[in-house]
């Protein structure tokens, strides 16, 4: 799901996003990584470069061939947005709108056995097509991904906190 929905929302408390990923890992009570956790490591870090640049490439298909019914966008002041069909709508809607140029910076990946998160920074610049003022946003995030059958990564939820405006 792209940011530009969050220009104007308001923060949502740090301490609700860590309580997901807390609820999500508690059932892991020792930490065990799989044997090869580089090649987990840079299988996450792929996925997103394909996510991100069909978010900035306004490529709908591209993008709704990574999100599966599973998925789950989870931002501040609204519903969550759940599962291919929604979010298609949701950034279809949005890439008709806006032109987006959006950045990630990951902090902090934590690979363990089939689940992982993923703790960063973003930027979103969105230009309306239509003319008018870039719309700038920034925040943090946390994602939360889950192995495939197949091996890969897919993300499976994604906890967008908006900074305040300046």
């Amino acid at each position: 799901m792209t940011r530009t929905a969050l220009t104007a929302a308001a923060g949502i408390s740090t301490a609700l996003a860590m309580t997901l990923v807390l609820a999500l890992t508690a059932c892991t009570t020792t930490p065990a990584q799989t044997p090869d956790t580089a090649s987990d490591l840079a299988a996450i870090t792929a996925f997103n470069a394909r996510y991100l640049k069909s978010i900035n490439d306004g490529d709908i298909a591209t993008l709704s061939s990574l999100t599966d019914d599973g998925h789950m966008m989870i931002s501040p002041g609204r519903p969550p947005v759940t599962g291919k069909a929604e979010n298609d709508a949701v950034n279809g809607r949005a890439f008709e709108q806006f032109k987006i140029v959006e950045t990630w910076t990951p902090l902090e990946t934590v690979i363990d056995r089939n689940l992982a998160y993923q703790r960063g920074t973003f930027t979103v610049a969105a230009t309306p097509r239509a003319g008018g003022p870039t719309r700038n946003t920034r925040g943090k995030f946390v994602r939360i991904y889950q192995r495939q059958r197949d091996g890969s990564w897919w993300m499976t939820r994604d906890v967008i906190l908006s900074d305040p405006a300046d």
